[in-house]
């Protein structure tokens, strides 16, 4: 395995792959960009379909549920493993491996003809879903130069989530015109082509195909992520990740439609055209943020903090208004709540130059965890506090019960805020000490 270039080299690492990156990277990102394009668009195709699920499968609403839980589970909880795998065996191969599972998955789940076939088959789209964004994000670690992968990655991320734009209004004419099982099987259609595009054009690095990291013993692979979770760096990366994505990523998923139409009394019309506020803000805020990480390293953390608390002054805001907060209040607010998801990838950025390349993966994987793990925490309490103070049973939400739920959310934002000045202060003295980011990148200490 080629070792991290040293700061004396990364001069010469950088023209190099910018040399390259003007031959062969931008084909290479396309590629493993739209793979993850259609994990996103397999991850979001359940979300036109659930009526149709409810009575193909002949299920209740929490079992339902089960089918995006599942997923989201199984996309946190394979972080980490899938980072060691990308260390091991290569972005290439474990790329192959995911739209394999995606492919197979989704047919499964058109074929499927009951619960149980279904869950199963949505297991192996969430598997297949964990191991796209991480394989991306080192090709374009390994195929572009150190200054452009911070407005890559964002672009990486905001790109990606065209996929969902697909599995919308696409995905919903596909079932009303051809039915489940055809539906579902055309969708399979993008992840042949894409997968033929990876198996034809896509080298792990510069100059080779394959890229093969050591064996890793389980006391070995144990050991290196101790080493990567040990980094101030990855700490702060990570916290940033579970801080700022959370509440854009709660609002999209489930609870913001119910909340603008039973907390604030909205049309569902508006309602829907204020979540698509959310991914106009997402797709302006992804690019700009990913130029701010590059021209000003040593800001991130603080550009963090500061997103934060806009976040939380918009949410505030709305839930203290009273009565119904007016439609342009409302407008703002999902414009700036939806500036958390590019946000979040800051978190990766900070892993990126806080590890050294053999580590890289398993580092993003292990920040990777931190939206959805609070994304998850966050979805379950705000249900739990709205069946407590909805009196008349399920669905029968009051504004009152929504604000007293989503105010939840400041126990998660007070955390992670904590933790984020913590681990950065931490970051400041071991530069002061003289240790260096991994990557012969600039820490971030402010």
């Amino acid at each position: 395995m080629t070792a991290a270039p040293t700061p004396a080299l990364s001069s010469r690492w950088a023209v190099h792959s910018d040399t390259r990156g003007l031959v062969s990277a931008w084909p290479i990102w396309v590629i493993g960009l739209a793979g993850y394009a259609f994990a996103i668009f397999n991850r979001s195709s359940l979300a036109v379909a659930g009526l149709a699920a409810a009575d193909r499968f002949h299920i209740s609403a929490s079992q339902l549920a089960t089918f995006t839980m599942v997923q989201l589970v199984l996309y946190a909880g394979l972080q980490v493993p899938v980072g060691l795998m990308v260390d091991r065996f290569g972005p290439r191969a474990v790329l192959t491996t995911g739209l394999c599972l995606l492919i197979v998955g989704q047919a499964g789940f058109a074929l499927a003809g009951s619960y149980p076939a279904a869950l199963g088959a949505r297991v192996l789209v969430g598997a297949g879903d964990a191991m796209t964004f991480i394989s991306v994000l080192r090709l374009v670690n390994s195929w572009f130069a150190p200054r452009r992968v911070p407005l890559l990655l964002q672009v990486t991320g905001v790109v990606g989530q065209f996929g969902a734009i697909g599995a919308a209004i696409p995905m919903a004419w596909a079932l009303d015109e051809l039915g489940w099982t055809h539906a579902y099987l055309a969708a399979t259609v993008p992840g042949l082509v894409f997968l033929a595009a990876l198996l034809l054009v896509v080298h792990d690095e510069p100059g080779r195909r394959y890229r093969r990291g050591p064996a890793l013993s389980a006391t070995a692979a144990q050991r290196s992520l101790a080493t990567s979770w040990r980094q101030p760096g990855t700490r702060l990366g990570f916290w940033v990740h579970f801080t700022t994505g959370f509440s854009p990523t709660m609002f999209a998923l489930l609870w913001g439609y119910p909340f603008l139409v039973r907390g604030e009394g909205v049309a569902p019309s508006t309602a829907a055209a204020l979540a698509t506020c959310l991914v106009i803000s997402q797709l302006v805020a992804g690019p700009a943020l990913g130029w701010l990480m590059a021209v000003r390293p040593y800001h991130r953390s603080t550009t963090a903090l500061v997103i934060v608390a806009a976040i939380v002054l918009a949410w505030t805001t709305v839930l203290v208004w009273p009565g119904d907060a007016p439609l342009p209040l409302l407008v703002a607010f999902a414009l700036v709540i939806g500036i958390g998801g590019p946000a979040s990838l800051i978190g990766m950025d900070l892993a990126r130059t806080s590890n050294p390349a053999e580590r890289l993966a398993s580092a993003t994987g292990i920040v990777n965890q931190a939206n959805f793990t609070a994304t998850l925490s966050v979805v379950v309490v705000i249900g739990i506090l709205l069946d407590a103070l909805s009196p008349g049973g399920s669905g029968a939400y009051t504004p009152e019960a929504f604000r007293w739920a989503m105010a939840a959310q400041y126990v998660l934002w007070a955390f992670g805020v904590a933790q984020i000045v913590r681990y950065r202060r931490r970051v400041r003295a071991a530069r002061a000490a003289g240790v260096t980011a991994g990557s012969g990148s600039p820490s971030p200490v402010r």
